[in-house]
C-alpha cells in the first residue's frame, strides 16, 4: 500500500510493504517485503532495505545506506553519509553503513557513515555511534559505548529466529 499523499518513484518494491503519507523515496531504491515505511521519510537512490524492515517516522535514508531483514530503525534516527561534508562538494561514492539482520536502532540516535551494526544489535535511544557495532551488543550514550549483550534466551529474539516470513 502506497499512500496517496506519499511521492514513490521507485519500481523496485515488494509486495505486502506499506508507505505512509509524505514519504519520498527515489527512482533507485530497493525496498523489500512487508516493511512498514512510517510517514515523512526519504529514502535515497543508492539505499537497500530488506525484508521485513520497520522504518518510524522522520527517518532519512541517504546512499550508501544498507538495512538488512527485520531491522528497525526508531523515529529520527540520524543517518549520515559523508564523513567530511561541504556544501556542492561530493564524494565520488558514498561510504556503505549497515544496519545488519535483525538489529535495533532507538529514536533520535546518530548513525555515522561506513559502520556496520551487527545482526541482532541493539543501539540505544539518543546515541551517537561513531564506530561499529558487534553483533548482539547493546550501546547507549555519546560516544555510543557498549552495556551489555542480547541474551540468547531473550524472548523476541527467539521469536524473531524461528519466525515464519509471511
Amino acid at each position: 500500500m502506497i499512500h496517496d499523499l506519499a511521492d514513490v518513484q521507485s519500481d523496485n518494491i515488494g509486495e505486502g510493504t506499506n508507505i505512509w503519507q509524505f514519504c519520498v523515496v527515489l527512482e533507485k531504491a530497493c525496498i523489500g517485503r512487508n516493511c512498514n515505511i512510517n510517514a515523512h521519510c526519504f529514502i535515497e537512490n543508492d539505499v537497500v532495505i530488506g525484508d521485513n524492515v520497520t522504518i518510524k517516522s522522520g527517518v532519512q535514508i541517504w546512499d550508501g545506506i544498507r538495512i538488512e531483514d527485520d531491522a528497525f530503525v526508531g523515529p529520527n534516527v540520524t543517518f549520515t553519509n559523508d564523513k567530511f561534508p561541504r556544501s556542492k562538494v561530493y564524494p565520488k561514492k558514498y561510504p556503505i553503513t549497515t544496519v545488519s539482520k535483525g538489529a535495533s536502532i532507538g529514536g533520535g540516535a546518530v548513525i555515522l557513515p561506513g559502520i556496520t551494526i551487527g545482526e541482532f544489535a541493539m543501539v540505544g535511544a539518543g546515541a551517537v555511534v561513531t564506530c561499529s557495532v558487534q553483533p548482539g551488543t547493546i550501546v547507549v550514550g555519546n560516544p555510543a559505548r557498549m552495556v551489555g549483550k542480547v541474551e540468547a534466551d531473550d524472548e523476541n529474539l527467539r521469536a524473531l529466529e524461528n519466525r515464519e516470513i509471511k
